[in-house]
């Protein structure tokens, strides 16, 4: 399964209000996630950004994830620092096809 990689950084000066926001995070992403659009999600355990990983089939190439992830109630707040997205084609393991 073609996937597009994605890292967020986040900004360490708005750590509480990033937490605040969370729920609605969350709640975005789980909608993304039940459409089969994100494959999985998760924070670093550092604490300084997170992963996601989005099925290329459901959003075609890397200018469309970007505008899906405008949405993102951490990327509408200016919680996230910077953004790098990266095709990744899976060849071992319970994501590859």
């Amino acid at each position: 399964m073609r996937m597009f990689a994605v890292e967020y950084t986040y900004s360490s000066e708005d750590a509480e209000a990033r937490l605040r926001a969370r729920p609605a995070h969350r709640s975005w992403l789980s909608g993304l996630v039940s459409a089969g659009v994100v494959v999985s999600a998760g924070a670093f355990a550092d604490g300084t950004g997170a992963l996601i990983l989005v099925a290329a089939d459901k959003v075609g190439d890397k200018e469309s994830v970007r505008k899906l992830l405008a949405d993102d109630p951490y990327e509408t707040g200016g919680f996230i620092q910077k953004m790098r997205i990266r095709e990744w084609s899976p060849v071992l393991g319970t994501l590859a096809e």
